[in-house]
């Protein structure tokens, strides 16, 4: 609700969560200076200068300097990764130290973040954090799932909705593609059944390509699939998509090294 970063999946583990986000830098281009301030100040109390612009105080031009000076930087944290993660990981560190009644580092290092650059890796990585209690054996199906996406979409969808807190699925891609995942939330939620089918039953599970079509459409192999879904920080390392992607994104980058350009051409193939 006060950054400009949208939730697309997550998965809150006994000692680690998994998160998939959306910057939207968009909105907060668009957001006004008094809006920009207005988040801010749900997290941290702002400088004196902030404070008075909000309660209407007239600001002489050197005042104003360091009033836009500090709306920008605002700004730009409101659309940060690093930021977004410090503000949950602080308050979860927070709740947590106060139970255990003790101080100290709660968390054993900084997080780590990969790019999914494509369709194909968004959705490989949304199952992959959506089936995370599957795997461990906490849950037998994805909507007893505790603290995960996959459990809050399904209690939203026998009622027709679509949780707030979390992206929305927008349908397949067309022209004018409204702002959401670019898939049908009942193909996603289909697909994460095949695949904890398949991951349940410990094997190299098939998933029929009627039954799942989504599949079809990303042009992935049924048998690379249960991989992606499975071992995805295993087999990937940075920027996730595929091969053609992956190039244009280096490029981008200035990166000399495609990390896992081998495992990108191989599972999405």
């Amino acid at each position: 609700q006060i950054f400009c970063i949208d939730v697309c999946a997550f998965a809150v583990m006994s000692n680690h969560t998994h998160v998939v986000l959306y910057i939207d830098d968009k909105k907060a281009q668009r957001l006004s200076d008094k809006a920009i301030l207005l988040r801010w100040h749900k997290l941290f109390k702002g400088s004196k200068i902030a404070l008075m612009y909000l309660q209407g105080v007239c600001l002489d031009k050197g005042q104003r300097f360091f009033l836009n000076q500090e709306i920008k930087e605002y700004r730009t944290r409101l659309s940060s990764i690093s930021w977004f993660m410090r503000v949950l990981n602080e308050h979860i560190a927070r709740r947590a130290n106060k139970e255990d009644k003790c101080t100290g580092h709660f968390w054993e290092g900084r997080f780590k973040s990969q790019a999914l650059l494509d369709e194909a890796a968004l959705m490989a990585c949304m199952a992959y954090v959506d089936l995370n209690p599957i795997r461990a054996k906490m849950a037998k199906t994805p909507e007893e799932s505790a603290h995960t996406s996959i459990k809050l979409r399904c209690e939203h969808v026998q009622a027709g909705k679509q949780p707030k807190v979390l992206a929305r699925f927008a349908g397949c891609p067309r022209k004018h593609m409204p702002k959401g995942l670019p898939f049908e939330l009942k193909s996603y939620l289909e697909l994460v059944e095949l695949t904890g089918k398949c991951i349940r039953t410990d094997k190299r599970g098939y998933i029929e390509q009627h039954e799942a079509p989504i599949l079809k459409r990303l042009n992935i192999q049924a048998q690379n699939w249960v991989k992606l879904t499975t071992q995805f920080e295993k087999v990937f390392y940075g920027a996730v998509g595929k091969a053609h992607n992956l190039d244009v994104y280096c490029a981008r980058q200035q990166h000399k090294r495609r990390r896992s350009i081998k495992s990108s051409e191989a599972l999405f193939a």
